[in-house]
């Protein structure tokens, strides 16, 4: 039977006290990875810690204070502002100015919610020395953070956690008296579950912990599981054979133009406890892989799609993804973007590094230039039609690549009737 519960949430409980209990993210803390090396050094540096959810951005920050024996200040950006960048700053200079003077870490949540002047007010101080800046952000610091303070801090990648890592977390509750033991399928599904957040699956172990001490059950089975979860853990199957079944049968209904079975699939997807974000993603990359030039638009569509879900969440946003899945599905087909990519992947692999034709390099200075970079180069808007009839742009001995053959379908019908004209003025201007 596990111990009695105390107030403290089980993923603070566990929340690691030294590097060496970290579980994931080897490739940033391993033996000679970059982060390691960071703490190794014993000199702190500003940096961004990128990832999704529940990977150890907030855990590797207070590492890092603790490791530098430095006074460690939090800012959600989320609740915070400029107030609180004001105090944080006051609390570092009287740490300076004491009779012990410690360094401050200042640690910034959700950093890409701060708007343009809020990370700009970091910037003086961060240059100063005053403090270290750490920020922790689920989305692409290279779109959210702003650029000034990002050349100055590094970037750290996290991902998520994956089954093992889940797994020796578990493994630590349970040899921490926190919760029951569980048998392999309830493992499995709970692990599942988490999809690589440990702060999800700790929160669900601890609700599955209560209801078990309150039943004085000794083991966790997977039929009780679904039985205290409900119906979402049953139908949310991360990763079992009905996750992905479901995801390759709404792919293939967009691909093969029934709006309907599609937008049946999206919903059941996102009824049974699909990521939102996810399903985003994947429209995406069916308006790549599937539509390509036949409808330039739909890549748009499937974009504009993720970014209303971000800025509505759900439910309203996911009207968003509902659009643009019948969109996808009504737009004309073509893979032709998709099998010329793999045909050059292809040819590049199996042919070589060649050189750039002279006249195609870069000259930027006059000794590139005194080599013949860029001579003989066409400017192609000087030309009629601003085309540059018989010019070559493959390097020299190549033979000229047909990897892309546009289909008969949408756009790619008039893309097609192009360069067939292209290629005729090509041919004509090139005979000898």
């Amino acid at each position: 039977m596990s111990a009695p519960l105390t107030p403290i949430p089980l993923a603070e409980r566990l929340r690691p006290k030294t590097l060496a209990e970290v579980i994931g993210q080897r490739h940033l803390l391993g033996e000679g990875m970059a982060l390691r090396l960071a703490f190794e050094s014993g000199q702190a540096h500003s940096c961004i810690l990128w990832g999704p959810p529940g990977v150890g951005k907030t855990t590797i920050a207070r590492l890092m204070a603790h490791a530098f024996d430095a006074q460690f200040i939090t800012i959600s950006a989320v609740l915070g502002g400029v107030k609180d960048i004001r105090e944080a700053v006051d609390a570092a200079q009287h740490a300076l100015r004491g009779l012990q003077p410690q360094r401050t870490m200042v640690f910034v949540d959700e950093v890409h919610r701060f708007n343009k002047s809020q990370q700009d007010a970091f910037l003086p101080h961060v240059e100063s020395g005053l403090f270290t800046f750490i920020g922790a952000t689920t989305e692409n610091p290279s779109f959210e953070v702003n650029s000034a303070l990002l050349s100055r801090a590094a970037v750290y990648v996290l991902q998520p956690l994956d089954e093992g890592d889940l797994a020796q977390i578990v493994a630590r509750a349970q040899a921490d008296g926190a919760v029951p033991a569980m048998d392999e399928p309830a493992l499995k599904r709970l692990v599942s579950y988490a999809d690589g957040d440990a702060r999800r699956m700790l929160n669900t172990l601890e609700t599955l912990a209560v209801a078990a001490q309150t039943q004085r059950r000794d083991t966790i089975d997977d039929a009780w599981l679904l039985q205290v979860m409900g119906e979402r853990m049953r139908r949310y199957d991360k990763g079992g054979d009905q996750f992905y079944d479901s995801i390759s049968a709404l792919h293939k209904s967009v691909r093969g133009s029934d709006p309907n079975a599609a937008l049946y699939w999206l919903v059941r997807m996102l009824d049974g406890g699909a990521d939102p974000r996810y399903m985003a993603r994947r429209l995406i990359r069916m308006a790549n892989e599937d539509i390509g030039l036949a409808d330039p638009r739909a890549v748009r569509v499937a974009l504009d799609a993720a970014d209303v879900y971000e800025r509505l969440g759900s439910p309203e946003g996911e009207l968003a993804l509902a659009q643009c899945v019948l969109y996808l599905a009504a737009a004309p087909k073509s893979n032709a973007v998709y099998k010329a990519y793999k045909a050059a992947r292809a040819w590049v692999k199996q042919d070589g590094t060649r050189p750039v034709p002279l006249h195609l390099r870069n000259a930027p200075t006059a000794l590139m230039k005194s080599l013949d970079h860029g001579q003989g180069y066409r400017y192609a808007h000087d030309e009629p039609d601003a085309f540059a009839a018989g010019e070559r742009y493959v390097p020299d001995g190549m033979p000229e690549p047909d990897f892309y053959q546009p289909v008969n379908r949408g756009l790619e019908i008039r893309i097609a009737e192009k360069m067939a004209h292209w290629r005729a003025l090509n041919e004509q201007t090139r005979q000898p």
